[in-house]
């Protein structure tokens, strides 16, 4: 009986056991390697790019810092090179990034870009806290109340030196 394997490949060019085991070893890690949670109904750039401007806003990314090279982040998240490209791009029209030529890119050094970053993403998170609450029929008012009783529940918490779980 002659020795073949499925699909494409043949046993001509897999002619030892090794580079079987190394064929089979490389499919299984690139199909169990994690791979970052996108969301299908927007650009994976754009999701790039507001992970990269989290990082940055949340002081894990520090101006000046080299980001990740395209190919690496791009194995990393398990996307196109292509598609990291547009992300840098785009972070660099936004003003958070720099390229520098044969360095790399970088968190640009720009004064206040933390503190901008970090207010632009409370008010997106403020905006979709709104929305979400007068999808369910509560007005702005009702949202500021909820956003009271909870921090008065925080509060309480650190006072009494309880836990922090919602009653």
């Amino acid at each position: 009986m002659k020795n073949s394997l499925p699909g494409k490949i043949n046993s001509k060019n897999l002619d030892k056991r090794n580079d079987i085991v190394y064929y089979v070893a490389s499919t299984l890690e690139r199909s169990v390697k994690p791979v970052a949670d996108f969301d299908e109904r927007r650009p994976i750039y754009l999701q790039i790019v507001e992970l990269i401007c989290r990082r940055v806003a949340r002081g894990e990314l520090p101006p000046g810092a080299r980001l990740p090279s395209l190919r690496d982040l791009s194995q990393e998240m398990a996307v196109n090179p292509n598609t990291v490209q547009r992300a840098y791009q785009e972070l660099e029209r936004l003003g958070v990034a720099a390229t520098k030529r044969g360095q790399g890119t970088f968190v640009a050094e720009i004064p206040d870009l933390v503190a901008r970053l970090r207010r632009e993403l409370a008010v997106r998170a403020a905006n979709n806290y709104l929305r979400e609450l007068e999808s369910l029929g509560f007005s702005p008012a009702d949202a500021l109340r909820f956003l009271a009783e909870r921090t008065k529940e925080g509060d309480d918490d650190l006072v009494g030196g309880g836990s922090t779980e919602r009653k």
